[in-house]
């Protein structure tokens, strides 16, 4: 296995509260979009909602991932006064959000 060098992924798994309209929603999710293209240490940003059979998603609905080109770069993220606005607002219309930053690894066969 081999860990992709200094490569940071950060993941939230969300549930929107009740009563957010999808038209909200659909403009929180092009907010966040945005960030990539204001927060330099932010390289991707990609999202989806749970489409899963196994109905494992402990009530988690949309799923949003960004890459960083290290941990440094995600500690520059959360501190940016973009993200920490963006973040106010998203929140409050979250119930449910979990969070996870991890270094992908590579397993080669």
């Amino acid at each position: 296995m081999e860990e992709q060098k200094g490569v940071v992924k950060h993941v939230l798994l969300t549930k929107f509260k009740d009563g957010v309209p999808p038209d909200q929603i659909e403009q929180l999710i092009k907010g966040y979009a945005n960030l990539v293209n204001l927060i330099e240490p932010m390289k991707s940003f990609h999202w989806g909602k749970d489409v899963s059979i196994e109905n494992l998603h402990q009530g988690f609905t949309h799923f949003f991932e960004s890459t960083f080109e290290s941990a440094e770069g995600v500690a520059e993220y959360i501190a940016h006064p973009a993200h920490v606005e963006f973040a106010n607002l998203f929140l409050a219309n979250l119930e449910k959000v979990l969070v996870i930053d991890y270094k992908p690894t590579i397993v080669r066969i």
